[in-house]
């Protein structure tokens, strides 16, 4: 499955380093820009996420504002993720499709692991998730 990564000026060099630790990985923002704007990069690869139906890590400063920007695209659940916990209970339970991790007084080598674990966790597909799941395409509508 494809997976697309991006990330704002405050969050390129972990994605940098996530982009070096993890094979395989798409990335949507190649070039350093002090001046950008999450919201521009978050809506790229989320629009590409909901399109091709894959997965995506997006990177900033907190991980709230890619966040919060990714939501704004119809069929993503990006989840910011700080723990093993958040990691896995955001793919199992609620399949989300975007990883949002922060670059700033974090441990790469977390957030790193956070990025591995969430992209090997498969969603359970238990009938109460699937449902709710459905409810949350349902409020897109």
């Amino acid at each position: 499955m494809k997976t697309y990564l991006g990330a704002d000026h405050a969050g390129f060099w972990l994605k940098e380093k996530l982009k070096k630790s993890i094979k395989g990985l798409i990335d949507m923002s190649p070039e350093y820009d002090e001046k950008d704007d999450y919201p521009i990069i978050s809506a790229k690869l989320a629009k590409k996420v909901a399109k091709e139906k894959t997965k995506g890590i997006l990177v900033c400063g907190s991980g709230a504002g890619v966040a919060i920007a990714a939501n704004k695209i119809k069929g993503i659940r990006a989840v910011p993720a700080f723990d093993t916990y958040e990691a896995t209970m955001s793919r199992q339970h609620n399949d989300a499709n975007i990883i949002c991790l922060r670059a700033r007084k974090f441990p790469a080598k977390k957030a790193i692991m956070l990025a591995k674990l969430w992209l090997k966790t498969q969603f359970s597909k238990e009938e109460r998730h699937v449902r709710r799941i459905k409810q949350i395409r349902e409020l897109e509508n």
